[in-house]
């Protein structure tokens, strides 16, 4: 097997490791903890999406939906550059649903005791998780050369995260109301000092 798909395999081995307990903690709050949690078919579609990029990278570690690997340099700076940000990325969403603790959910809601985060990673970006995952993604499919998870991360998964991250501020500014429109003003929406 080629070493850029064993050190995929291994990065998404370690980031799922680590965003185990949160993901235990978030299904355990499905079950009790709701304060608001409004119906819209963004609950379920971009998880979806993302757990199918999940499926479709693990395929492309076996070179299931990859282009045929070329020893040029252009390809393998491409891969190891897609590596890179797959890694950085996959530690910034771990970061980011840490950074969360009890606040994070699996859904788009307001939790029994919802605080708002303001620090960490979400000093300068009120949305890292979802930007996080899309670049993760965008990586896995840049190292493996996938031509098929590629095209959905760009076109499906990130316009999906987009618009759930946009319904998410709805729902946070009628909860928090003035602290966050000013946590807003001195944040960015996915990139940092922008929206």
């Amino acid at each position: 097997m080629d070493p850029i798909n064993i050190l995929v395999g291994v990065v998404l081995i370690i980031s799922m490791g680590a965003n185990f307990g949160a993901a235990k903690s978030g299904v355990r709050q499905t079950v009790t903890k709701f304060e608001l949690k409004p119906s819209t078919w963004l609950q379920k579609i971009p998880p979806n999406i993302a757990a199918l990029l999940l499926i479709l990278t693990l395929l492309g570690i076996f070179q299931v939906g990859a282009l045929p690997y070329k020893d040029t340099l252009l390809y393998m700076y491409s891969r190891i550059a897609g590596l890179i940000i797959f890694a950085v990325f996959s530690w910034v969403q771990v970061k980011a649903t840490k950074n969360l603790g009890t606040n994070y959910s699996q859904d788009i809601a307001i939790l029994k005791g919802h605080k708002l985060v303001t620090t960490g990673t979400h000093k300068l970006i009120r949305h890292p998780q979802y930007i996080s995952q899309v670049l993760s993604d965008l990586g896995a499919g840049i190292a493996l050369l996938g031509f098929i998870i590629v095209p959905v991360v760009i076109f499906i998964e990130l316009p999906l995260f987009l618009l759930r991250a946009a319904r998410e501020e709805k729902l946070l500014e009628s909860h928090f109301k003035e602290k966050f429109v000013t946590y807003k003003k001195n944040s960015g929406f996915i990139i940092p000092f922008i929206g």
